[in-house]
């Protein structure tokens, strides 16, 4: 009987600057997606339950490279850098475009996608440019609505149609809302991770 998947024993294993810093392994990794400072590391540290494994900071911008975390040996949390932060220079955004193409696209070990958007906001151009790739790709993916505890609970259907329509998303794409502060989605993600990582989805 296969154990199932724990987010236990996280450890932070490099982070790529280029394609040929990616650790060479047979595991399965989930990436998190998303603009700068709409919580990606956030999310991974309240996943592995240990606030210092990513790094967080409240300039967007600041995740300049891929960053891999060992989960137990069993699989890959990937923060890839954000996108959208207008004050870095074009010549550092190529750069970091180059370097996510390059992950997505020939990336054997990637096995699923957490793509985040912020609550409050509607999705921007390059959430939508992004989650058209992934719908295109047909790659798991799961859409997660950050920073949950800065609206009411009235205004959660409204901004969740608003965020479906926008990415226009097709019936049966996952979507939860989260928060890093109370653990609102917590679980929801956990389950997302644990049927890509236990079940072997499809790629």
């Amino acid at each position: 009987m296969v154990s199932r998947v724990k987010f236990s024993n996280p450890r932070f294993e490099i982070s790529a600057y280029s394609s040929k810093d990616f650790p060479a392994h047979n595991n399965r990794e989930v990436a998190f997606s998303g603009r700068s400072n709409v919580g990606k590391s956030s999310m991974i540290n309240k996943l592995t339950n240990n606030n210092k494994l990513a790094r967080t900071s409240s300039q967007p911008g600041r995740t300049q490279s891929i960053n891999f975390y060992n989960i137990d040996d069993r699989f890959y949390l990937v923060d890839l850098p954000g996108y959208g932060f207008a004050r870095v220079p074009k010549k550092l955004k190529d750069k970091w475009s180059i370097l996510i193409d390059d992950y997505l696209h020939n990336r054997e070990n990637l096995a699923g996608i957490i793509q985040i958007v912020d609550a409050r906001h509607k999705p921007s151009r390059e959430d939508q440019m992004m989650v058209n790739w992934l719908m295109e790709t047909g790659i798991p993916t799961l859409i997660v609505a950050t920073k949950a505890d800065k609206i009411s609970r009235g205004q959660r259907a409204k901004q969740e149609k608003l965020i479906r329509e926008t990415l226009a998303l097709r019936a049966g794409v996952p979507f939860c809302f989260f928060s890093a502060k109370t653990g609102e989605g917590l679980k929801e993600v956990e389950s997302f991770i644990r049927d890509i990582i236990d079940n072997k989805g499809s790629q």
